[in-house]
């Protein structure tokens, strides 16, 4: 497009004409009185500025030109010269005054705009780190009057880490590292998870979570938490030490090969740990990041469930809630969160379930298929030899047939019936682990023979922004309307065609 601005100072009018596309297009013209005289000093200066600041750019200012037929001003005091009769000098004069008032009025208004909104964003900001502040600081008294976690003083912790030494190093995480420690006035060895310096306001979010979370839960099969450090820019978590480390270390490390045996304990302990947070504490807690190398293990191979920066308290009533950000681990992640952006006891049952496929197959969640041309889904793979009838050929090549078939058989079922696209299709975590746990003749879950396609309906009804039941974001619903013939718990489903 195209613009010009003209003013003439005899008649005082300014006067704004617009082509679209070249000067032949059509024009739209605005035309007004404006006394420039009053508005602008005697000498003023001409041109463009212009900042994106932290918005994307939507224009762009290709060229431009001025005019003018006024002559420059020496420094010499002469006579007032007697005016010639109005000419075409006068004219093209208007246009340098139009110009000049133009510019002048959009920086004002773009300046005074910019200040204000800038002026708004860091009150908002001093505001909200206030209150986070007051929170956190709130927490910190009600944790030291109460029992469980304690406060170290940083010094400690840094002997205890000789100084945070990279060989004390046990791991590197998303917001810091973990440490080994020990404490020498309490004879204990622990793991202390340093949260860099650096890190975002969704680091500091995770470190108040964890300690608002799993300090108030005790179970057999939890990481749990010693203490914590909050000591001006040093955040720090002090846990017990696992002494074997992650389950991911020995599911794909050089970590110690797991038997059957081994790894069928392993998922029960972690689904007594799921069990415990989702029904039988005070409120549901949902983890939202259940994977192996979240499972760590003790000196007998004993799983215990950590890390809780990312977990959120639901009451029992709600059963939802609605996340600000959708965070997870790809391949563990519930598909629906990632449209819906609500997590559920269900979102951590389709985790779950496709933690029982890893330990089961020694695959991870996705791969690089064989051709190199796209990605291998663990779900769909052991689904497509569910169907087949052949799903023992996907066990762990590395255990060498010695396990037990009807284990194996039954781990994977509950695997995929816990990973199922629909999350009303998923077994509670309780119904689960009756499945794992069952040690009579019970035949497995009984699914498709091809995995379900799941396809979401527009909202049934405006969501308002609060966290409710009933799922109004979106509904899940199933290709096609051919039942599986299943007799037991999980809902009917249509396979894929």
């Amino acid at each position: 497009m195209t613009a010009a601005i003209q003013y003439d100072n005899i008649s005082s009018i300014m006067s704004v004409t617009l082509w679209l596309g070249d000067d032949h297009g059509p024009s739209y013209s605005l035309s007004s009185k404006v006394d420039l005289k009053s508005a602008l000093p005697e000498l003023v200066a001409v041109g463009f500025s212009a900042s994106t600041g932290k918005s994307f750019e939507l224009h762009q200012l290709l060229s431009w030109h001025f005019n003018s037929s006024l002559q420059g001003k020496t420094a010499t005091v002469v006579a007032p010269p007697v005016l010639p009769p109005p000419s075409s000098r006068t004219s093209s004069s208007g246009v340098v005054a139009g110009a000049v008032a133009g510019a002048s009025l959009f920086l004002v208004v773009f300046f005074s705009m910019s200040a204000i909104l800038l002026r708004r964003r860091h009150n908002k900001k001093k505001r909200e780190a206030k209150e986070e502040m007051d929170s956190e600081d709130e927490m910190i008294m009600e944790m030291e009057f109460g029992t469980g976690a304690r406060r170290f003083p940083y010094r400690q912790l840094t002997n205890a880490t000789r100084n945070f030494a990279a060989e004390e190093k046990l791991g590197q995480g998303g917001f810091g590292a973990v440490y080994r420690g020990h404490l020498r006035e309490l004879g204990l060895d622990v793991a202390i998870k340093r949260f860099s310096k650096e890190s975002s306001m969704q680091g500091r979010k995770e470190y108040m979570s964890e300690i608002n979370v799993i300090s108030r839960l005790r179970h057999r099969n939890l990481v749990q938490l010693v203490g914590w450090c909050h000591n001006h820019d040093e955040l720090l978590l002090v846990y017990e030490l696992m002494p074997n480390r992650s389950l991911d270390i020995h599911l794909h490390g050089k970590g110690t090969f797991l038997t059957w045996a081994m790894r069928m304990k392993i998922v029960l302990e972690l689904g007594s740990a799921l069990l415990y947070l989702h029904e039988e504490w005070e409120q549901c807690v949902v983890h939202r990041d259940i994977k192996p190398s979240n499972v760590m293990l003790d000196e007998s191979f004993c799983a215990k469930l950590g890390d809780f920066g990312l977990a959120r308290l639901i009451d029992h009533s709600v059963g939802m809630q609605t996340m600000t950000i959708v965070s997870g681990t790809p391949g563990y992640m519930d598909p629906q969160c990632l449209i819906t952006g609500r997590a559920s006891s269900e979102s951590d049952v389709y985790s779950f379930g496709v933690v029982l496929l890893e330990v089961a197959c020694g695959k991870r969640p996705m791969s690089t298929s064989a051709n190199k041309q796209g990605v291998s889904r663990l779900t769909e793979w052991v689904w497509n030899l569910y169907g087949q009838g052949g799903v023992l050929e996907a066990v762990d090549e590395r255990l060498n047939g010695h396990y037990d078939e009807a284990e194996v058989e039954r781990v994977m079922a509950v695997g995929l019936w816990c990973a199922h696209p629909d999350p009303s299709a998923r077994p509670s975590i309780r119904t689960a682990m009756a499945t794992l746990q069952s040690k009579d003749a019970k035949q497995p879950p009984m699914l498709p023979a091809k995995m379900p396609v799941p396809t979401y309906a527009p909202p049934m009804a405006p969501w308002d922004g609060q966290s409710s039941s009933s799922g109004l974001s979106a509904s899940t619903v199933t290709r096609s309307s051919t039942t599986s013939g299943y007799t037991g718990p999980a809902p009917m489903v249509t396979p894929r065609a």
